[in-house]
């Protein structure tokens, strides 16, 4: 009678277990923008502005023109994202924006905020959007430290560590990205292109750009995380 009260007490702390793993769950649903707000300032005052943020074969495209924003309507904190994402076309510019909040904040169209990169030839950068972030050897990668800043004018961008990790323009390119706390890690097509910490946000909304290229999503995954991955 003891082993088998033993047997069912390691059944239901396995059972507990499995049952509090962190669910992975998609930002969008394949068919329209539900969860997602649209910021384009060109829309403020012509409201038969072409929104560029459209679903077409079951992809979320942002086309990149006129310039502006899709934000979450929820706030995310302590999460891994999976992106994968193409330029379909030609080479270009874009970006997801992590702890997103008060919106319009730079140059009057982008919102406070971390923008991870994916600018070709430069993805996994930070660009500091009137929110900071460290990364070692700061000077190297940010330029001189008198010109650093998070407004208009600074020096905002922090380069990446790798040269050669995207693919080539019209294949698919996976970016993780983990925000744990106030420590931001990126990896794309597995390799560890950025890792920062003491950012100066620790949560807030996702945002994806229109910033004057097509590029198209057919994932954005969201997994909430108890630490950050370990990488030597």
């Amino acid at each position: 009678m003891k082993t088998y009260i033993l047997v069912l007490i390691v059944m239901f702390a396995v059972s507990s277990c499995k049952n509090s793993e962190p669910k992975t769950f998609s930002l969008f649903n394949g068919t329209d923008l539900s969860g997602w707000h649209v910021d384009v300032p060109a829309m403020d005052n012509n409201p038969d502005t072409l929104n560029p943020f459209i679903v077409r074969d079951g992809m979320l495209v942002s086309l990149g023109t006129p310039g502006g924003h899709l934000i979450t309507d929820s706030v995310y904190q302590n999460y891994r994202l999976e992106v994968e994402y193409r330029f379909a076309g030609e080479p270009g510019n874009c970006g997801v924006l992590v702890h997103a909040s008060t919106p319009r904040a730079l140059y009057r169209m982008f919102p406070k905020s971390l923008e991870v990169q994916m600018m070709h030839e430069n993805a996994g950068d930070f660009w500091c959007i009137v929110e900071d972030i460290e990364v070692p050897d700061m000077e190297e990668r940010r330029g001189p430290k008198e010109e650093w800043g998070i407004t208009e004018g600074k020096g905002r961008r922090i380069k990446n560590l790798t040269d050669g990790s995207e693919n080539p323009v019209g294949e698919w390119n996976t970016m993780t990205i983990e925000c744990f706390e106030r420590e931001i890690k990126i990896w794309l097509n597995n390799d560890l292109v950025n890792h920062g910490f003491n950012c100066t946000a620790s949560k807030g909304q996702i945002a994806v750009q229109a910033e004057g290229s097509e590029v198209e999503f057919r994932k954005l995954e969201y997994t909430p995380i108890s630490k950050i991955t370990e990488t030597e």
